[in-house]
């Protein structure tokens, strides 16, 4: 399974993780033996939990010594975990980061899939539940299907691209990537990724996208779809103006 650049790249899965006591050991477990081989480390960023994430982490660090786990004393959401993750990243040599969400929603064995890209150089992959099949199937809300398909439409025509996905937790970033797109200046919030997006396109940088399957039900994702929606529909309108 191990291909030439990803050997010799040190890469790093960070896992924003809040109140994920019950479900993180799962996902940690799930990921294939193929690509916990060729990871370096496992970033696990508690974000101010009042469960017992930490103690978990620290427990299956006796497991798995890649486990390295930061710790917010507060909730800095979904955005801030993301940027403490891409600073200690950058701090410690890492050359791919990919994110793995502690809640399951996005399947541990399609991390390999997100990763095999970079062995074209490729800056930033995507995974794409639309590419993948019809996201009802999936468990997804009609309300949420249609506000993803409007504003995929809506940022297409905008930023002049073809992505099916702007809206997937599932990202993965080069090095490049990290140093090229001023991440700290962007939001904390649920649309972290969609700005992380417009940073790739107004850098230049090159952008993939990977078909993974649609995983939604109670207890996998507390992001509300109107304020999000909201939220994007600002991003745009700070790209048509140049100010993101």
């Amino acid at each position: 399974m191990k291909d030439c650049i990803l050997e010799k790249s040190k890469i790093v899965c960070y896992m924003p993780a809040y109140n994920a006591e019950q479900l993180m050991e799962d996902v940690i477990r799930d990921i294939p033996s193929g690509v916990m081989e060729i990871l370096n480390a496992i970033l696990v960023i508690d974000d101010g939990s009042s469960d017992g994430t930490a103690d978990l982490t620290l427990s299956l660090k006796k497991e798995f010594p890649k486990i390295f786990l930061i710790q917010h004393r507060e909730n800095r959401g979904y955005g801030g975990v993301q940027k403490t993750a891409f600073d200690w990243i950058l701090k410690n040599d890492g050359d791919i980061a990919v994110m793995l969400h502690s809640d399951g929603q996005y399947p541990p064995e399609y991390l390999m899939p997100m990763l095999t890209p970079f062995e074209k150089n490729i800056d930033v992959v995507g995974g794409s539940r639309i590419l993948y099949g019809d996201m009802r199937r999936g468990g997804m809300s009609m309300t949420r299907y249609y506000g993803t398909v409007w504003l995929n439409a809506l940022e297409n025509f905008v930023f002049k691209r073809k992505l099916t996905s702007y809206h997937s937790g599932y990202k993965a970033y080069s090095r490049k990537a990290l140093e090229e797109i001023p991440y700290r200046s962007y939001s904390n919030t649920f649309n972290f990724d969609s700005e992380m997006l417009v940073g790739a396109i107004r850098k230049g940088l090159s952008i993939k996208e990977i078909p993974i399957p649609t995983i939604h039900g109670e207890g996998f994702s507390s992001l509300k779809p109107v304020p999000y929606g909201i939220s994007v529909l600002h991003t745009v309108i700070k790209y048509i103006f140049g100010r993101i």
